[in-house]
């Protein structure tokens, strides 16, 4: 955490982008990982993901062409399936022979649901069935083919340790969020206790009700309004609320572009059906409460580039402990090759915000 960069972790899914965001026979190219990447959809609509680096002569295969079933590479002509297979190399004599099937560019375990597109990152080049993840998370109350309503990414330019621990941070908001709408005078704390437990990869803020002053909540979902957040490896924070009539669904994901590099997305799915005309308020209104979150690591930065000694307050800054412990314990648990072991225990919270 000291670092300006983070340990990345392996062996995870994580989501490399929303679903309406790769149209049917396009690419778009991405570095994710520290790893060049072109995430693509094919012509019956099934997504994938390549290495994005030609395996001939090492150009990206994304300044080529895809025509819905192969990518061709802009320097030779050399095509490659939605696998990474070699299908086809222009410049071969018809008295050559090159057994095609033994050529790949490499390619990535690749999944869409709920509208996002995640993408697998081995540890030791196994397949995602095979390692200790074999399938992306499921959000609760929509159904695998439930697209979110709004999503937005901002780049951060820090590692994905202090993106994480920012967003988990529960006493920043009243001197970093403070809009003419939302916690503008910072003196005006309040007492907070809540209730932890260890949940998968994670863990849990015990679902609560909402206190009364959460009106709005009320008039959108009903009565009875309570909420549940979970943060969870490799860097998800989903925050579930829900009440008589609707629920909805919040996610945000923190995913390394490289050790100091993260893309920061806010997501939401929404029982209720008439979202859509606020639509252009709502991601106004979440750009500036994302960029608030971005303007203060970019100024964070300008201390850590001195690798100063930082520390950690108990209650208000524990849930950053868990994360780091966490992190060590996933890196610990798959080097020794033994399961994977929560070091995260059940515990009050108390802080001021």
């Amino acid at each position: 955490m000291d670092n300006l960069k983070a340990e990345l972790l392996r062996g995870l899914w994580y989501v490399a982008t929303v679903g309406s965001e790769v149209k049917p026979g396009r690419t778009i190219a991405k570095k994710l990982m520290g790893e060049p990447v072109m995430i693509g959809r094919d012509a019956r609509g099934r997504v994938f993901a390549l290495t994005d680096i030609c395996p001939h002569r090492g150009i990206p295969l994304s300044y080529g062409t895809f025509d819905g079933d192969t990518v061709q590479c802009c320097y030779h002509g050399w095509r490659f399936d939605t696998a990474g297979t070699c299908t086809e190399i222009p410049s071969t004599h018809e008295y050559q022979t090159i057994d095609l099937s033994r050529i790949n560019c490499g390619a990535y375990a690749c999944r869409e649901q709920q509208g996002l597109i995640w993408i697998y990152f081995p540890e030791n080049g196994e397949k995602p069935e095979d390692g200790r993840q074999p399938e992306p998370p499921m959000l609760p109350d929509f159904g695998v083919d439930d697209a979110p309503k709004i999503a937005i990414m901002q780049p951060f330019v820090c590692s994905v340790d202090h993106a994480a621990l920012g967003l988990m941070d529960p006493t920043h908001a009243a001197f970093v969020h403070t809009s003419w709408w939302f916690k503008k005078n910072a003196t005006r704390l309040r007492a907070k206790v809540k209730e932890f437990a260890p949940s998968e990869l994670g863990w849990a803020m015990v679902r609560h009700k909402l206190p009364p002053q959460n009106i709005a909540y009320r008039w959108l979902l009903g009565d009875n309004v309570t909420t549940e957040i979970i943060y969870r490896l490799p860097g998800l924070r989903i925050e579930h609320i829900k009440g008589d009539k609707h629920s909805v669904v919040g996610l945000t994901t923190i995913t390394p572009v490289s050790e100091d590099e993260t893309e920061v997305r806010q997501i939401f799915w929404a029982t209720m059906p008439w979202v859509a005309p606020f639509k252009p308020l709502i991601r106004h209104l979440m750009n500036v409460f994302l960029g608030q979150d971005r303007r203060v690591v970019i100024q964070q930065r300008e201390g850590l580039v001195y690798n100063p000694k930082l520390m950690l307050i108990n209650d208000a800054d524990t849930q950053g402990r868990w994360w780091m412990q966490l992190k060590r314990e996933w890196a610990a648990s798959g080097e020794a090759k033994r399961p994977f072991e929560n070091p995260v225990k059940a515990k009050t919270l108390r802080w001021m915000s």
